[in-house]
C-alpha cells in the first residue's frame, strides 16, 4: 500500500485523530470566557512554543510529499532536488516580488490562498465526492475568516491595515470590512447547510454530524478569543497538528491507533524536518532582529511573521493541493 493510499483511505476522526485539536481549543476557549483580560498573557508563550514546533515546522518536511505521491518525478535525486528546490524557492520569490510590486494584491492573494489551504486541510478524508470536497473546502475557509469579519471587526481591519502599511499599501476602511462581512457570513451559513443537507441526502450522516462538531467548535473559539489569539490557536494546534500527523504517514509512519502519542509523533516529525526547520529558525532570526531593533512592535511583529508566512504559503498549498490532495482531484 502507497503513502498515498494511506493517508487517503481512513474515514474521518480515523487515521487523523481530531480529538486532541479539539481538546486544545476547549482549553483556548475556556481561557478566553473565564480570564478574558489574561487570554493573552495565558495563550501568547504557549502559542509562541507551539508556533515554532509546530507553526514552522510544518512545513518544513515539504521536500517529502512528490517522492511519497508522485515517485517517478523523484526517481534522480539530484534532478529532483534541483526542481524542488528552484521551483519552491522560485514561487516564494514570485511572492516577494509581488509584495514589491503590488502589495495589496499580495495581501489579497495570501488570505485567499490561505482561506483555501485551511479549509481543504480540514475536508473530510473520504469525502463523498469532489464537488463536496470543493464546497466544503471553501466553506471551512471562509467561515475561518467570516467570523472574526463580523464579530472582530475592528480587531480585524487593525491586522490587516498593519499588514498593508508594512507593505506599504493604502489601508482598508471599515465600511469595506462591514460589506464583506454581510456578503461572506450569510453566504458561509447557507452554504454549510446546504453541504449538511447532500452528506444526509447520501446518507452519510456521520460526515455532516462531525462537520458540525468542528464548525461549532470553530465559531466558538473564533468568538471567544480575539482574532490574532483565536487564529493562533487554530494554526498551531489545530491546522498545523493535523498536518503533521498526515505527513507522518506519509513518510512511512502510519497511525496505528485512533489515540496515538503525540509526543511520539511530534518527535519523529521533528527529527525529519530538522535540516530545513534550523535553517527556518536561523533566518527568522536573523530577520526579526534586525526589523526589532528598527522598530520594536507587538504590531510590526505580527505583520512581520505574517508577511514571511505568506511568501512560503504558494509553495506549500500548493505541494498539498496538488500532491497530498491529488487523489480527490480524480
Amino acid at each position: 500500500m502507497s503513502p498515498l493510499t494511506l493517508i487517503n483511505r481512513p474515514a474521518w476522526g480515523a487515521a487523523l485523530p481530531r480529538r486532541a485539536s479539539y481538546g486544545f481549543v476547549l482549553v483556548a476557549v475556556a481561557v478566553g470566557l473565564l480570564a478574558p483580560g489574561l487570554a493573552h498573557w495565558l495563550l501568547a508563550p504557549l502559542l509562541l512554543a507551539g508556533m515554532l514546533l509546530l507553526g514552522v515546522a510544518h512545513g518544513a518536511c515539504d521536500q517529502f510529499v512528490v517522492p511519497a505521491t508522485h515517485p517517478a518525478l523523484a526517481r534522480e535525486r539530484l534532478r529532483y532536488w534541483a526542481g524542488f528546490l528552484i521551483g519552491y524557492l522560485g514561487l516564494a520569490l514570485a511572492v516577494g516580488l509581488l509584495w514589491w510590486w503590488q502589495p495589496a494584491a499580495a495581501v489579497a492573494l495570501f488570505f485567499g490562498l490561505t482561506a483555501w489551504h485551511w479549509g481543504s486541510a480540514d475536508a473530510p478524508a473520504l469525502a463523498p465526492n469532489r464537488g463536496q470536497w470543493i464546497a466544503h473546502s471553501l466553506l471551512r475557509g471562509g467561515l475561518l475568516f467570516a467570523v472574526p469579519l463580523g464579530y472582530w471587526p475592528e480587531e480585524t481591519r487593525t491586522i490587516i491595515n498593519d499588514l498593508l502599511t508594512l507593505g506599504g499599501a493604502m489601508p482598508v476602511r471599515a465600511v469595506a470590512v462591514a460589506q464583506t462581512a454581510v456578503l461572506l457570513g450569510p453566504s458561509v451559513a447557507v452554504g454549510h447547510l446546504l453541504l449538511w443537507g447532500s452528506y444526509f441526502r447520501q446518507n452519510r450522516g456521520g460526515v455532516a454530524r462531525t462537520d458540525m462538531l468542528e464548525v461549532l467548535l470553530l465559531t466558538i473559539l473564533l468568538m471567544a478569543l480575539a482574532p490574532i489569539l483565536s487564529a493562533g490557536v487554530y494554526f498551531v494546534f489545530w491546522h498545523s497538528l493535523q498536518h503533521v500527523l498526515r505527513m507522518n504517514q506519509l513518510m512511512g509512519r502510519p497511525l496505528l491507533s485512533r489515540r496515538p502519542a503525540l509526543r511520539t509523533e511530534l518527535g519523529f516529525f521533528l527529527r525529519r524536518s530538522a535540516p530545513l526547520l534550523l535553517l527556518s529558525l536561523a533566518g527568522l532570526a536573523i530577520l526579526y532582529g534586525v526589523a526589532w531593533s528598527r522598530a520594536a512592535t507587538g504590531s510590526v511583529f505580527v505583520s512581520l511573521a505574517l508577511l514571511v508566512a505568506s511568501v512560503v504559503t504558494l509553495p506549500h498549498a500548493l505541494l498539498v493541493t496538488l500532491g497530498m490532495d491529488a487523489a480527490r482531484w480524480r
